[in-house]
């Protein structure tokens, strides 16, 4: 896969466990970043589930100020580490943990922007995300949750956040919020 915007736009990104992992389609990467580009210049980011790290990476190419990326899978945390040393600045720190236990922790950082892709074997995981992001204030006002998910799970969003952008493919469905209270 390659980066598609930005300073780092054409850098190939490493995928393993192809199995396993289920990295945010091309054509939906454009949508996303084409989505974010008036708001993510500066901005803090969370990669819940980061796997390859390539949407971590996309929000430093489009000029996030800072990322930090989540991954419980110690292989595919290691190739998300190798693609992230391809950049030529520190703006990141990569996790080796499950998202779900990073974020019940007390956190002094509150994030403008959050990805949250989880696997989609596992039905209840960004409900389970949401909840302990917004029990641990992980937010601003005026943040944005990014979620891509299989388009027959239910989503759950507390009347906290509005849905501003939305668009399905064949098999998945992904959405923008933005935290409104």
């Amino acid at each position: 896969m390659k980066i598609i915007y930005g300073k780092y736009k054409g850098m190939k990104i490493k995928i393993i466990n192809k199995n396993i992992l289920k990295p945010t389609m091309s054509k939906i990467k454009k949508t996303l970043f084409s989505w974010l580009k008036p708001n993510i210049k500066n901005k803090i980011c969370l990669d819940c589930f980061a796997g390859s790290g390539i949407l971590g990476i996309e929000a430093i190419s489009n000029g996030a100020k800072y990322v930090i990326s989540l991954e419980k899978n110690f292989k595919i945390f290691i190739n998300m580490k190798n693609n992230f040393l391809k950049l030529k600045e520190k703006k990141y720190k990569l996790i080796n943990i499950n998202s779900l236990t990073w974020l019940k922790k007390k956190n002094k950082i509150k994030f403008d922007i959050i990805f949250i892709d989880p696997p989609y074997n596992n039905k209840n995981l960004i409900n389970k995300t949401i909840y302990n992001i917004e029990k641990n204030k992980l937010c601003k006002k005026k943040s944005l949750i990014y979620i891509e998910t299989n388009k027959n799970n239910k989503i759950k969003i507390s009347k906290k956040w509005t849905i501003i952008k939305k668009k399905n493919t064949q098999s998945n469905k992904y959405f923008l919020y933005k935290k409104i209270k």
